[in-house]
């Protein structure tokens, strides 16, 4: 599982990265879903930065991934990253008074450890944002199908499992967004998000320690 995973961004980090510029207003879309609910201030800390894409355009100062390869271009987008997993990150208690965990968790070994993780680096009152393909959506189904190079090995979820997940950590005011209501490649436009997650199969899901 994850020793694959890592040495899999290692290798293909230029494809995930392209992919972004490939498949632009998807990319668009889902920053206009995920700047609903990232805090315009504050010290925020994304877990499984990668390439910098989101934590970049996001605000986003600090960023930990296990891949060295996409650490080291998130640092030329101007993150202050670090190598690290999101089960066990490298900084203090309650520092941060944000946290983004976006499409990581259907990579990691344990999310429930790395949703414990966010929850024990929060500030009181701080923010987790977590952004997932979901399971239940056209998407996550096609991606199931489909079996690209990244996500044959990934574990999907529906917005109901992280819900319960970041419940059990303690996190509680609970908040939906969702956004990517056809397939990436063949969107012509940015879309705007729309509360809840019925359609979207990209899904924001917010809430507060």
């Amino acid at each position: 599982g994850f020793r694959f995973m890592k040495g899999l961004f290692d290798k293909y980090y230029k494809k995930y990265d392209s992919w972004y510029d490939r498949n632009k207003f998807a990319y668009l879309s889902e920053i206009k879903a995920l700047k609903k609910v990232i805090p315009a201030q504050g010290r925020g800390l994304e877990i499984g930065v990668g390439t910098g894409r989101f934590a970049s355009v996001l605000g986003m100062k600090n960023g930990i991934d296990p891949s060295l390869k996409m650490i080291n271009i998130a640092r030329k987008r101007g993150i202050k990253a670090s190598l690290g997993i999101g089960e066990k990150v490298p900084f203090q208690c309650q520092v941060f008074d944000y946290i983004a965990i976006i499409i990581t968790l259907c990579f990691v070994r344990d999310p429930g450890k790395v949703i414990g993780e966010a929850m024990r680096l929060l500030k009181k009152g701080g923010k987790l944002i977590v952004g997932i393909v979901d399971k239940e959506s056209f998407l996550g189904k096609y991606y199931k199908r489909k079996k690209s190079v990244f996500y044959k090995n990934a574990r999907f979820f529906s917005v109901k499992e992280i819900t319960s997940l970041m419940e059990k950590a303690g996190f509680g005011k609970f908040a939906y967004c969702q956004t990517l209501f056809s397939l990436p490649e063949k969107m012509k436009r940015a879309e705007n998000p729309r509360k809840g997650f019925d359609r979207g199969g990209f899904v924001v899901i917010s809430a507060e320690k």
